[in-house]
């Protein structure tokens, strides 16, 4: 949450040539409200399964650059989807991804106690995120474009 997926995503697209998609945009426009309206309206479990949808649709259909919400790796079928594929996990220290995310920002998962609740996720996701990626690149202390430029170098690809 907060690494800048949406926001790298979009300059890496730019500079291979292609097109970039976002599969919590997808979500939101295809049940009609926000994530955190969802979380609240119909619970966790039901936009975990809009998410695996999403994610699977966006994978079979979008060939440029992808960005998955940072849960969709919980779902065993979205990392076998994942398997094989240039994933890159963004990663940053909680500091950082308080200070981005903001404490009052709309965050289902991070309503009571932010930073407990990040770390904890974090302790979840990160062996997961790990065993999907081709790479791992920090954006702690980088600009978008410095990230975009660190996820080429470690993909190896190279400028449209």
């Amino acid at each position: 949450m907060g690494v800048g997926k949406s926001t790298v995503g979009r300059v890496l697209a730019e500079r291979l040539g292609t097109t970039f998609r976002d599969t919590d945009t997808d979500i939101v426009e295809t049940a009609g409200k926000e994530i955190s309206e969802i979380f609240i309206d119909e619970g966790e479990p039901h936009f975990r399964e809009l998410e695996r949808q999403a994610v699977a649709t966006a994978i079979a259909g979008h060939p440029g650059v992808l960005a998955l919400g940072g849960g969709a790796i919980l779902d065993p079928g979205t990392r076998a989807l994942l398997t094989g594929l240039p994933v890159v996990f963004l990663e940053m220290g909680v500091a950082e991804a308080v200070k981005r995310t903001g404490l009052d920002a709309p965050r289902p998962l991070l309503a009571v106690n932010p930073r407990q609740r990040w770390r904890e996720l974090m302790e979840q996701r990160r062996p997961l995120y790990t065993e999907v990626a081709r790479a791992v690149v920090t954006t702690e202390g980088r600009t978008p474009d410095e990230v975009a430029d660190a996820v080429m170098d470690a993909l190896e690809l190279k400028k449209a």
